[in-house]
C-alpha cells in the first residue's frame, strides 16, 4: 500500500511524538514543572488529542472518520489501552501514580481528536488540533513559563507558530483564490497565525499572566519567517515559468 503524502508526514511525526510522550510520562516530574502549579488534566487532555490524530492520520490519510467503519473505533482501542497501561506503568515510577482521572482526561482527549475529524479533513484539522495545543499550553500554568524555563518558552514558541503558519498556508485555499507569490497571499499568511498569536496571549492576560513582550515578538519572527519562506518559493517559481 502506497502511503499518501499526509500519511507520511503524520507517521514522521508520530513515531517521534508517541516516543517522546511515552519517554515524558515514565520519568518523574521535574521539580521546575511542579512549581509551574501545571494542570495535569489538561495535558492530558492535549497529549491524547494530538496522539488520537496523527494516528488517525497514519490510518487514514486525508480522510474524515466514519463512525460506522471500523478504523476509527480500532484506533480508538489502541489509545484506550494503551493509556491504560501508561498510567500502570506510572506506578513504578518514582512520583507518579494511577490516576483513573487521568485515563478519562486521555479518553476525552482521543474523542475529540476523533470527533475533529469526522469533520475535517488532514489540514483544517492538524492546524485547528495545533491551535488548541499552542492555547493550552500557554494557559495551562498559573506562572510564566518564561520565568521558569526561558530556554524552553523561546524554543516552543519558534516552533509552535512556525508550525501553526506552515498549517495555516496548507488551509488557506479554502477561503483565498490569490496565488502565493501575490502580496494579498503573503499578508493573509501573516495575518491568520498573528491574529490568533493576539487572541492567545490577550486570553493570557485575562486570566492573570504577565505580558511578555519576548515571546510575541519570537511567534512573530517565526509566523513571518515560514510566509517569507514559502511566498519566495512561489515567486521563484513563477519566475522560472
Amino acid at each position: 500500500m502506497t502511503l499518501s503524502h499526509q500519511q507520511k508526514i503524520a507517521a514522521c511525526v508520530l513515531i517521534f511524538y508517541w516516543s517522546a510522550l511515552f519517554v515524558l510520562t515514565h520519568v518523574p516530574i521535574p521539580d521546575v514543572i511542579q512549581k509551574a502549579d501545571v494542570s495535569d488534566k489538561s495535558l492530558h487532555f492535549l497529549a491524547y488529542l494530538i496522539l488520537t490524530f496523527l494516528l488517525w492520520s497514519v490510518v487514514s490519510g486525508d480522510k474524515k472518520v466514519k463512525w460506522t467503519r471500523a478504523a476509527p473505533w480500532l484506533v480508538l482501542l489502541v489509545i484506550v489501552v494503551y493509556g491504560i497501561l501508561d498510567e500502570r506503568l506510572q506506578n513504578y515510577v518514582a512520583g507518579r501514580s494511577c490516576d483513573v482521572r487521568d485515563f478519562f482526561s486521555d479518553l476525552a482527549g482521543a474523542l475529540t481528536g476523533l470527533i475533529l475529524s469526522s469533520f475535517l479533513t488532514f489540514w483544517p484539522a492538524a492546524l485547528l488540533v495545533a491551535g488548541t495545543f499552542i492555547f493550552g499550553v500557554t494557559n495551562v500554568t498559573q506562572t510564566n513559563l518564561a520565568d521558569l524555563l526561558p530556554l524552553t518558552d523561546v524554543v516552543f514558541h519558534l516552533i509552535a507558530y512556525a508550525i501553526l503558519t506552515i498549517l495555516w498556508i496548507h488551509c488557506m485555499h479554502i477561503f483565498l483564490t490569490a496565488k502565493a507569490h501575490k502580496a494579498k497571499w503573503f499578508i493573509s499568511a501573516i495575518a491568520g497565525p498573528a491574529g490568533f498569536l493576539i487572541i492567545v496571549k490577550l486570553f493570557s492576560i485575562t486570566a492573570g499572566k504577565d505580558f511578555v513582550l519576548s515571546e510575541i515578538i519570537i511567534s512573530f519572527v517565526a509566523i513571518l519567517v515560514v510566509a517569507a519562506v514559502f511566498y519566495s518559493r512561489a515567486s521563484l517559481h513563477k519566475t522560472k515559468h
